[in-house]
């Protein structure tokens, strides 16, 4: 797949999302290499899903996800972590895969590195289990927005898998609103028996401060 010829990532998100898990995304960044094996997606269909950074339009941190399909879309989350996506579609509609997990096959020392500068590592299941922490592992951060994962010269590389594989679908992960409705978004995918899956959450709910009044006349 390149540059020329990005059909495989330019399909409707919910079915370019199942095609993405067994995939191989790569970085070539000067402390080294590290290959993830995705094991779990998220896809976000733009101003058709609640749940989408795209849901209210373009934005100057969203502008990526409009296309063209397969480019690398991050974005840091409550201000402490970086999260990947992956740009799907046509030019003009927003979509976008979130990388939620997967396997390190390649560079796990240098992967566990970057992950015990950011926090605890417990074990090599947990090194990219979440999307955080697949962000940490892979060394992706806010540097990388925007990067052409069809260049194969490209310090961020994407081979898909030479085939779909089977796969399981569930709500998203901690998505709150109508974006997380556990009914009409089961737009989670990931592969059954994959230790490195992360586990579902829903969304918590923030409770409103209950009213305060003052006293009235005595």
């Amino acid at each position: 797949m390149s540059r020329a010829e990005p059909t495989w990532l330019a399909g409707p998100v919910l079915d370019v999302a199942p095609r993405l898990l067994g995939a191989h995304v790569s970085t070539v960044l000067p402390d080294g290499v590290v290959t993830v094996r995705l094991t779990e997606v998220e896809a976000y269909d733009g101003e058709n899903d609640p749940g989408s950074h795209a849901y209210r339009g373009r934005s100057a941190r969203n502008a990526v996800m409009f296309g063209p399909a397969g480019y690398l879309y991050v974005y840091r989350h409550l201000g402490l972590h970086c999260c990947a996506n992956i740009v799907t579609g046509v030019v003009g509609r927003a979509s976008a895969v979130l990388l939620r997990a997967g396997e390190v096959v390649v560079g796990a020392d240098l992967a566990r590195e970057r992950r015990r500068r950011r926090g605890v590592v417990r074990t090599d299941v947990d090194l990219a289990r979440g999307p955080a922490r697949l962000a940490d592992a892979l060394g992706i951060d806010l540097s990388l927005y925007g990067v052409d994962l069809l260049d194969e010269a490209g310090p961020v590389r994407f081979v898909p898998p030479a085939q779909p594989l089977e796969h399981v679908t569930g709500p998203r992960v901690g998505v709150s609103g109508a974006g997380g409705d556990a009914v009409a978004h089961l737009w989670r995918f990931w592969l059954p028996g994959e230790p490195t899956v992360s586990a579902y959450r829903a969304a918590a709910h923030r409770r409103r401060p209950a009213r305060q009044t003052r006293p009235g006349p005595d």
